[in-house]
């Protein structure tokens, strides 16, 4: 691997980690107000229905159960371009086979698939 290469591994690999790190952190802290919620729920005789605050906390536990699911997704991602750059595959696009460019892997570290091949409609694979 050219110094180039070695470069361009490098920052990529601290910038999966950060991202990798906030969304931990991001976990970490939606699984603390989920577990919040329904502590707050067990206390007390909540009518959802009819919570004067507007909004029920059923909604309030779906949704931040919702943004959690969302963050162990990205979770998920974040480690397959991990295995990725290890394999020397990162950056390539899954769909064409053509190197991401490094603006989109900036914005969206973890993308698997060129602009071109994302904005693509998805068609279910055909029957074998």
């Amino acid at each position: 691997m050219t110094e180039a290469g070695r470069d361009e591994h490098a920052t990529a690999r601290a910038r999966l980690a950060a991202d990798r790190a906030d969304t931990l952190a991001r976990a970490a802290a939606l699984s603390r107000d989920f577990d919040g919620i329904v502590a707050a729920n067990a206390l007390v005789a909540v009518d959802d229905e009819h919570d004067p605050e507007g909004g029920s906390t059923a909604f309030e536990r779906a949704h931040v159960a919702t943004l959690l699911a969302r963050a162990l997704e990205h979770l998920e991602e974040l480690d397959r371009a991990l295995e990725r750059l290890e394999q020397g595959l990162y950056g390539q696009c899954e769909g064409c086979g053509e190197a991401i460019p490094p603006e989109r892997l900036e914005i969206r570290p973890a993308a698997t698939t060129c602009v071109r091949c994302a904005s693509e409609p998805r068609r279910p694979p055909h029957p074998a």
